[in-house]
């Protein structure tokens, strides 16, 4: 159980002991969303901090949700939990998670072939049931992301994925652009296949969301957890540059992917590029159209 408390102190108290302080506060760069600190207290602990508005606080929550559900398979490292919370503070309320503080090491020459082990191994563990989702709506960056469980893969990928998000775009299209999208939705099943088993996803994997801590090893963090098909997770690995050659070729003897996935990855990554037109507006609409006219 995660706990949640009304107070940063309080929480730093049960934590760390009644006569813990924060000795020093440093202002972390990185991350859009949140606002992110190094806390260092008297006790000799340093700790990770992110903040964000009291009203967001359903945003650490659901984060919080999900580093524990990858923890959960004791395949991949994830920061420790420490809990969640909101403040009223001295000037206005906010809402926080604390996490351990990583220390952030070198990759060695075997860090890609050792991550891909590791998620594949992440990938084959045995999910709490065979439906498609998760415990509770979360976030795909600063947008939210449906989690409502349903039975067969594609016809979740096409509720609760595709359509909230060209719904959210359709200012964007024109009649042409609605006329391919709903041939599109209406023939995923030529395209998408089901899984051999259900897998846990991280939901955003790119590079920005995996860390190398100081033993030299994988550390996933900012996760955007659901119950799918792992296509999506190295789709997603694919979208904005790619990680080494030797990453794809270690997943694939660890565990080989379904044929087609080559076929299948822009589909998928159809879903993060509609994300981001929503959040950063028509710079994606052209990749979006692409991946339309693509599969019709």
């Amino acid at each position: 159980m995660i706990n949640n408390y009304t107070s940063l102190a309080r929480a730093l108290v049960d934590l760390f002991g009644n006569s813990v302080a924060i000795t020093q506060t440093d202002r972390l760069r990185g991350g859009d969303i949140n606002k992110a600190y190094a806390l260092t207290l008297n006790t000799g602990d340093k700790i990770f901090m992110k903040a964000n508005a009291k009203n967001n606080a359903d945003f650490f929550t659901a984060e919080a949700e999900g580093l524990s559900a990858i923890a959960n398979t004791h395949t991949i490292k994830t920061p420790k939990i420490l809990c969640t919370g909101t403040d009223d503070g001295e000037d206005v309320g906010y809402s926080f998670l604390l996490l351990s503080y990583i220390q952030s090491g070198e990759k060695d020459k075997n860090f890609w072939e050792s991550f891909a082990r590791e998620l594949a191994a992440m990938h084959k563990a045995d999910c709490q049931n065979s439906s498609f989702g998760f415990s509770q709506d979360n976030f795909i960056g600063a947008r939210p992301q449906k989690n409502t469980p349903v039975n067969t893969w594609i016809d979740f990928f096409r509720e609760n994925r595709l359509v909230p998000q060209f719904h959210d775009a359709d200012s964007y299209f024109t009649t042409s652009d609605r006329e391919k999208i709903t041939k599109l939705l209406d023939n995923l099943d030529h395209f998408l296949i089901e899984p051999e088993k259900p897998s846990l996803l991280h939901g955003d994997l790119w590079a920005g969301n995996i860390m190398c801590n100081s033993e030299g090893q994988t550390i996933l963090i900012d996760p955007a957890c659901y119950i799918g098909h792992r296509d999506a997770d190295l789709a997603m690995t694919q979208l904005f540059g790619g990680f080494p050659e030797e990453f794809y070729q270690a997943y694939n003897m660890a565990y080989p992917l379904q044929p087609g996935y080559e076929e299948r990855r822009d589909l998928y990554n159809l879903y993060q590029l509609l994300n981001h037109l929503n959040l950063f507006g028509p710079t994606y609409l052209e990749p979006v159209l692409s991946i339309v006219d693509e599969y019709v």
